[in-house]
């Protein structure tokens, strides 16, 4: 049987199962929290004081935080990108509910992505209160984000995208969470309740596609194998990769992006690795049998991965030196 034919097989095997992935990872729309919910509510009294409150409150945080906060909302605002690829992939077929004929896949997609786009909601709506950040520049900074689409190196094939978004989502937890820590420092509440909640929806979201991954590792360990280890020779990447500023080429923002996360501390290359450690683990790579010779290669290599990576880590020096971005002015006024 051809390996396409093999990757359907199990993406339909998988699928009988998938009312039960998303009444464990997702939650019902009557039940999970909305921005409204975390935002000054425009039709209290209240309405003007609060904001006031998130103004004075956001004098506080410093330059590349904005960077980061920015970058992190922008790339949740790309949800359309993301889920048109997705529903792509091998085994997924875009069924509407009626009669029934949802594919279960697409179920997934779809209501993943519902949870997810609130997440830009909240933080977009947040940053254009704040007054700390030039939002027509990061406006532009999403549609460009969106209008240039973008490649993870996955193609159609499941099994290297569900690698891609179990670490992805892992990454995006640690990222929202760590802001959220540095926000409280500063006493900034509202916000690091707001990061903490969104990190939380990402853990879901991870768990539920490591389980995906552990699913098909069952039924077609070979292959899994190799997709895993081709996707970490390619390197995950978050989709702000493809990120940039007006007038700049794409990708050009990504590195000086990155460069703030580390030096704030809130994605690191250690993390990085940190990630693909658990992904091992969990997956228990080490104990797998039955794979063929190419696969056990992949095995070794996966195994070896996290050291080397941390060896190399090691001589890597992150510039001090911010980057002036058009979102984000200096003193964050206008």
């Amino acid at each position: 049987m051809a390996l396409e034919n093999i990757r359907l097989e199990v993406m339909k095997t998988v699928e009988k199962s998938i009312d039960e992935f998303v009444e464990k990872y997702l939650i019902p729309v009557e039940e999970i929290w909305q921005p409204t919910d975390l935002l000054p509510n425009s039709q209290q009294e209240n309405f003007f004081e609060e904001v006031t409150q998130i103004r004075e409150e956001a004098q506080e945080l410093g330059y590349d935080f904005w960077v980061v906060l920015v970058a992190d909302m922008v790339t949740e605002e790309a949800l359309p990108t993301y889920e048109s690829w997705l529903m792509d992939m091998e085994g997924v077929e875009q069924h509407g509910q009626q009669k029934g004929l949802q594919n279960g896949w697409a179920k997934w997609i779809r209501h993943w992505t519902g949870e997810e786009n609130r997440h830009g909601d909240t933080l977009n709506k947040y940053l254009y209160l704040s007054g700390r950040v030039n939002m027509r520049e990061v406006e532009k900074t999403t549609q460009y984000l969106i209008n240039d689409g973008f490649d993870i190196g996955t193609g159609r094939d499941p099994y290297r995208n569900f690698v891609y978004t179990s670490f992805q989502e892992l990454a995006t937890n640690i990222s929202h969470k760590r802001v959220g820590q540095l926000a409280r420092k500063k006493g900034n509440k509202m916000l690091a309740k707001m990061c903490n909640i969104i990190a939380g929806d990402e853990m879901r979201h991870h768990l539920a596609y490591r389980e995906f991954v552990k699913t098909i590792f069952e039924y077609d360990p070979s292959e899994m194998m190799l997709a895993f280890e081709d996707m970490m020779k390619k390197k995950i990447v978050m989709p702000a990769q493809f990120i940039r500023e007006s007038g700049q080429g794409i990708g050009e923002a990504f590195e000086n992006f990155s460069n703030a996360a580390q030096r704030l501390g809130v994605y690191t290359t250690q993390d990085y690795i940190d990630i693909l450690q658990k992904l091992n683990d969990f997956w228990e790579i080490d104990k797998m049998t039955s794979l063929t010779d190419k696969a056990e290669k992949a095995r070794d290599y996966l195994m070896k991965l996290p050291d080397r990576m941390t060896r190399i880590a090691e001589r890597i020096k992150v510039p001090q030196d911010p980057h002036q971005f058009a979102w984000v002015t200096p003193n964050g006024k206008l």
